[in-house]
């Protein structure tokens, strides 16, 4: 057969400025875990969330929890073909009905105090019914009520056994489970009986042990068992299919049973005839790696691949469709450069272990997402665990660093260049051939400095003019390690060393090649030693006071004089005392501060295992708090955050996905340039707020009427100046122009832009 390959990477339009406080998901949706039809749309499943396809256009509709959904984390989805109903199960239980593009939430099964195993694996919905296939037995929610109805346990002795799949046929619901087939009357009394069921494993044709699924087409049940498939026309079973390829799932559709099976890294979808004749095997490489469901709408086969995404076959032709977004989930390093964030997608254990993924490198440029891994550029599949990435401004290029794969440099032309043999890295010491960076950074000078874990010399620098001077740390750091690094405003370099060994800070002298006059110096917790709040350092970052604010397992310490590091006298950590609550204590002392970053105006943003905070330049004050239930954030995991200091917005990298959050401060400059208002103008019922952006550093903003009345005034968060629409009194301003003036350093007053207001 020959196929015509074709390509459509559908995309959601985004603002190309979004307001204030608004948040937007960078979550992967190109792991396709199941697909559902009905009347107009497509909806397709992934490990995270969900989307939908119009069937005539082909718009895609993004759902997450930025725009309404409970969780992070799908499990199984059923859908009502008639109405279009979606029925959405998560990893924790909670359940969501779509109903009409509004969404509904049933949260019973995961607030029940039943600590046995809650997991949903298949949703099955007739008539206002939703049963979920789960590990309690068969969960029934009435969809009229919004709650759960009743609870189906199904053990032949009464205990919960796994359910993993449901179907009505003949008037009778039959039930996948551990223990085999088992069906009662569907409008039999009691289900919740389990006398009530009958065991139809291991009599009549049909052998004993579990069953995976269950499928209808016709007057013919078939049920999926290991890799074989019996069907049933009434009382007996007969044997219909089996081959050496894994059967992953089947599925009836358009009259048809749709077979989902995959053999060692190859994948395809076997379409059957109701009598079990083959009609056609859908199978390519660049489509079917590891499909996962398929159904069939007209002439069309959909097919969601967890490993491809989502994608339509008809005729000979392929067409995918994915929404624009990062391949996978991501724990390296987010940066951002000129308007550009990076993420590195690889990761390591907490015991600094490579994990061998090959995730890659994402870029996002004018709300889209580029990824650089071994599908999109086939070198990348040498650079496992990419952790660490640093911007080249000299020639806008990217240097990473892989965890096992060396050093790389991707330019602007997406050419790679790789160093590992061919330079001064030295593999891990106990590991032979293993080349680990783990941490990069830029000086002024655009000296490119490299943490080398493991190596015998385990700190180097490549300079601009492109030669190599390398270093030992010297301190007896279990494995050699060294991994992120910040420089200060002395050109000196503080190093993390992992597993719980403090910080290194690095003065190289007056010259990078003189080794006569390198210093260097060990934190660690405890008075006398540098008084960090805990050996083992998680995340660090330079404010825009000079002022080295270390991460670590036990809370934040904060070096305030880094240019006195190695005086007589010695500059240890302060250990911030604030008020919490009512009482006071040490900064974030109770949490794994994992990473940090600094905004426009000096604040903080800080992620732990509990959510991100946001806080005052000084500390001492908490602006923001987000986690999981009060916010979208897919987890309260979070791993690393950057910012783009151009747009103030903000990227939270978590253990579940990546979000955004469009923050108040962007970064100043000495001067306006390129003042902007949004909106503007500020449309009839706005209430958000209104940003100023592009203002000098800092500046006193005031907003006037037109004879110069003063409405509002307030100061610049570094380059962003952000009004409610109110004036000082609180109330809403009326229809008209407005006036913005900019007070700078010399307090001469400048109008920068107007500000319209339309009311109706």
């Amino acid at each position: 057969m020959r196929f015509l390959f074709l390509l459509l990477i559908a995309q959601v339009a985004n603002a190309q400025i979004s307001p204030i406080g608004n948040w937007r998901d960078h979550l992967p949706y190109s792991q396709a875990t199941d697909v559902l039809n009905s009347a107009g749309r497509i909806w397709t499943t992934t490990s995270f969330s969900l989307f939908s396809i119009d069937k005539d256009d082909h718009t895609i509709d993004r759902r997450s929890k930025v725009n309404g959904l409970s969780e992070t984390g799908v499990s199984a989805a059923g859908i009502d073909s008639s109405t279009g109903t979606v029925v959405v199960a998560y990893r924790n239980s909670n359940v969501d009905v779509i109903r009409n593009g509004n969404i509904s939430n049933i949260n019973d099964i995961e607030n029940s105090p039943d600590n046995k195993d809650k997991t949903i694996f298949a949703v099955y919905i007739l008539q206002d019914k939703a049963y979920l296939s789960s590990g309690l037995g068969i969960i029934v929610l009435d969809l009229k009520k919004n709650q759960t109805s009743d609870t189906y346990v199904l053990g032949s002795n009464g205990e919960n056994i796994k359910v993993y799949s449901v179907i009505s046929f003949n008037n009778s619901l039959f039930a996948a489970t551990e223990q085999g087939v088992k069906a009662a009357p569907l409008n039999g009394s009691n289900l919740s009986d389990f006398r009530n069921w009958q065991l139809l494993s291991g009599s009549n044709g049909l052998p004993p042990g579990p069953a995976d699924d269950l499928a209808a087409i016709g007057n013919r049940l078939f049920v999926h068992k290991n890799d074989s498939i019996f069907f049933s026309t009434g009382s007996t079973w007969t044997f219909l299919y089996t081959d050496s390829w894994n059967t992953t799932n089947i599925n009836s559709s358009g009259g048809k049973l749709l077979l989902s099976e995959t053999l060692s890294n190859q994948g395809r979808v076997v379409v059957l005839n109701q009598d079990g004749s083959n009609d056609r095997i859908i199978q390519n490489p660049a489509y079917t790696v590891f499909p996962k469901n398929a159904i069939i709408d007209g002439n069309s086969f959909w097919i969601a691949d967890s490993v491809t995404g989502l994608s339509r076959f008809e005729g000979n032709s392929f067409v995918r469709f994915i929404p624009n977004s990062p391949a996978s989930i991501a724990d390296g390093q987010v940066i951002a450069s000129n308007n550009v964030i990076w993420v590195a997608a690889g990761s390591v254990t907490n015991d600094w272990q490579p994990k061998l993924n090959k995730a890659g490198l994402f870029k996002f440029n004018s709300d889209a997402w580029t990824n650089f891994n071994s599908t999109t550029k086939p070198a990348f599949d040498s650079l496992p665990d990419i952790i660490t990435v640093a911007a080249d401004l000299q020639n806008n290029s990217i240097w990473g660093g892989s965890f096992g794969g060396g050093l790389f440099n991707l330019k602007g032309n997406d050419e790679l260049v790789i160093y590992k043999q061919n330079s001064p890295l030295q593999p891990m010491q106990s590991v032979p051939g293993s080349y680990r960076v783990s941490g990069l950074a830029f000086d002024t000078e655009n000296n490119l400095w490299i943490s080398n874990y493991g190596a015998v010399q385990n700190f180097h620098v490549r300079k601009a003019d492109g030669n190599w001077r390398s270093f030992t740390i010297p301190f007896p750091l279990i494995e050699n390690a060294a991994a992120d690094i910040v420089i200060d405003d002395f050109n000196q370099k503080w190093i993390i060393a992992p597993k719980g060994q403090g910080l290194i800070v690095f003065n190289h002298g007056q010259s990078i090649d003189n080794p006569g006059d390198d210093k260097w110096k060990w934190y660690r917790a405890g008075a006398g030693n540098g008084n960090l709040p805990d050996d083992n350092v998680l995340s660090i970052v330079k404010d825009k006071n000079g002022f080295i604010w270390v991460g670590t397992a036990k809370g934040v310490g904060i070096i305030q004089c880094p240019g006195e590091a190695f005086s007589t006298a010695g500059c240890e950590a302060i250990l911030p005392v604030v008020q919490q609550d009512n009482f006071a204590g040490y900064l974030f002392r109770d949490e794994e501060v994992q990473a940090m970053a600094v905004d426009g105006a000096d604040r903080k943003w800080i992620g732990t295992k509990n959510g991100v905070w946001l806080i005052s330049s000084d500390g001492e004050k908490t602006i923001y708090r987000f986690t999981a239930d009060d916010a979208p954030l897919p987890s309260d995991d979070v791993k690393k955050i950057g910012i783009d200091g151009i747009s103030g917005e903000v990227f939270i990298s978590t253990t579940q996905g990546m979000v955004s959050f469009r923050s108040t401060a962007t970064e100043g400059s000495s001067v306006n340039s390129n003042v902007l208002v949004f909106p503007n103008p500020v449309p009839p019922g706005y209430t958000g707020t209104i940003a100023i952006r592009g203002v000098a550093n800092n500046s006193v903003v005031k907003i006037t009427e037109m004879d110069g009345r003063l409405v509002y005034q307030t100061r610049a968060l570094g380059g962003q100046a952000v009004w409610n629409g109110k004036n000082y009194n609180g109330q809403t301003i009326s229809s008209g122009v407005y006036l913005v003036f900019i007070s700078d350093d010399s307090n001469k007053e400048k109008l920068v832009t107007k500000i319209i207001f339309i009311k109706k």
